[in-house]
């Protein structure tokens, strides 16, 4: 047991799709996994493993911003042997053309945090999702036929008072959404040498003002779930395999 997570060794599968709500990983578990149980619950941050289709799949939450997400992927990676952290969320749109519900695929994550340059030696590293976890979301997208927005977001620290300056320049420079945790994940994935892949659903809209309940948030983004459980059944080995 690590000092946030009490599961035992063995308790989570390799692939763990991390949604920051522990109500919707439950959510998750209840709704789309074979032979749940619930395997850890510190602080309320719940997780659970069971199988989807036959393969053995986790669901954690990560609770909100880059210090909690970094938090849990470091111990599911270091303690519980986590090969693959996949990502599901809500964001906030900033391109003109995107709708509520809309979903996002990250194929890189800006940051206005300091956690990833503290990582990279007072650099700026590229924080991107594995290639291949990309490649199988995109081939899972089109067999769900989903049309999916890929492209770059931002992970930022704030979620009130940012810097007036920066919706323009994310306009400018083409980002898709903001969300708080993507850029932290792929940089812990990329210094431990494993996987991570980040999908979202636009949950509300930075110019529009548009946006959907917390309820909406927590059980109605199906969407998402499946093209992210299609993704890890793809890149699972079979049980007989591993």
């Amino acid at each position: 047991m690590t000092p946030h997570i009490n599961a035992q060794t063995g308790d989570f599968a390799e692939t763990v799709l991390m949604p920051g709500d522990p109500l919707r990983a439950k959510y998750i578990a209840e709704t789309y996994l074979e032979n749940v149980r619930e395997v850890t619950n510190v602080r309320n941050v719940l997780g659970f493993t069971g199988e989807y289709k036959g393969k053995p799949l986790s669901v954690m939450a990560h609770g909100m911003g880059m210090p909690s997400i970094s938090i849990y992927a470091h111990e599911l990676i270091n303690f519980y042997g986590v090969k693959q952290l996949i990502r599901v969320g809500s964001c906030g749109g900033v391109d003109e053309e995107l709708k509520l519900r809309d979903l996002i695929v990250a194929t890189s994550a800006s940051t206005n945090s300091a956690m990833i340059r503290d990582r990279f030696a007072g650099y700026d590293y590229a924080a991107a999702p594995d290639f291949e976890l990309l490649k199988a979301c995109s081939e899972a997208a089109k067999e769900l036929d989903l049309s999916p927005r890929f492209g770059n977001i931002l992970s930022g620290d704030l979620f009130y008072g940012s810097n007036p300056a920066l919706l323009p320049a994310m306009q400018k420079m083409g980002v898709l959404a903001v969300e708080m945790e993507a850029a932290a994940l792929f940089a812990i994935a990329a210094e431990f040498r494993v996987k991570a892949l980040c999908v979202l659903t636009v949950s509300d809209h930075l110019i529009t003002a548009e946006e959907t309940s917390s309820e909406e948030r927590q059980t109605s983004f199906n969407q998402m779930m499946e093209l992210a459980l299609e993704t890890a059944y793809a890149t699972t080995p079979d049980m007989a395999d591993a």
